[in-house]
């Protein structure tokens, strides 16, 4: 076998075998799926954040929400707090950056909302703030991280903890899992 072949055979091998896992959380998912509908259907909002392509994750689920999973429905209020860059560099200049997602979560986090950190080291600080705020708030507060958890697993009232140590096999597993919340939540409301 090439080195390229060997490379994307272990990929492959990864994938698969973290994807085989997450059998294991449909309890978890069909609960935090079912709070998500109790949250919307209220008026209540779901909130997204975290850093690098866990930022790019939280901007994808919440445009799932905003806009559609599959089939057309109303607008449910998906809301990713890592795209404002007037607020991220002013709370990160005047606060400091470990601050920059419990701030908004301060702002726009209301009683019932659910919020959702997304950390695979399970350790960014303003995530972990941000999920502390979340609770302050009254929100649920629920973390995505990978394999250990980490300071977001102690925090969170519930933690999603991808089964796999490696962070890209981490991150495929959340938005899996986002993918399949999102199809659950537009089910609800699109009958």
């Amino acid at each position: 076998m090439s080195n390229a072949a060997s490379l994307i055979e272990t990929h492959l091998t990864e994938h698969h075998a973290a994807v085989q896992r997450l059998s294991g959380f449909v309890p978890f998912i069909e609960d935090l799926a079912g709070r998500m509908v109790e949250c919307l259907k209220a008026g209540g909002k779901v909130l997204f954040f975290g850093n690098g392509g866990s930022a790019a994750d939280a901007q994808h689920l919440a445009a799932e929400l905003v806009v559609r999973y599959r089939v057309n429905r109303r607008a449910l209020a998906g809301i990713a707090l890592t795209t404002d860059t007037s607020i991220l560099t002013a709370g990160g200049n005047d606060f400091g950056f470990d601050s920059i997602y419990a701030r908004q979560v301060e702002a726009l986090g209301c009683k019932g909302d659910v919020v959702i950190g997304i950390s695979t080291s399970g350790n960014s600080a303003n995530v972990v703030n941000g999920l502390v705020e979340a609770k302050k708030q009254g929100c649920l507060a629920v973390a995505f991280t990978a394999e250990g958890g980490g300071r977001c697993a102690e925090v969170a009232d519930l933690c999603f903890r991808a089964p796999s140590p490696v962070t890209a096999r981490a991150q495929e597993c959340h938005l899996l899992v986002g993918h399949i919340l999102c199809d659950w939540v537009e089910k609800a409301f699109a009958s």
